[in-house]
């Protein structure tokens, strides 16, 4: 089952298919550890893989 709804422009993911992510969980970490962030600038995703 992937998760539904996430919009992803990241073309070069594996988990990339038409603008949609279709990795079954998702990771959001705050860049440089911690547990809050201001803006999405601060944050990275750990699901990444490149293809």
């Amino acid at each position: 089952m992937t998760v539904q709804n996430v919009k992803c422009t990241v073309s070069n993911c594996a988990y990339w298919h038409n603008d949609v992510c279709r990795a079954d969980a998702i990771e959001v970490n705050v860049q440089n550890g911690g547990r809050t962030s201001r803006t999405s600038k601060d944050t990275i995703c750990e699901t990444f893989k490149p293809r």
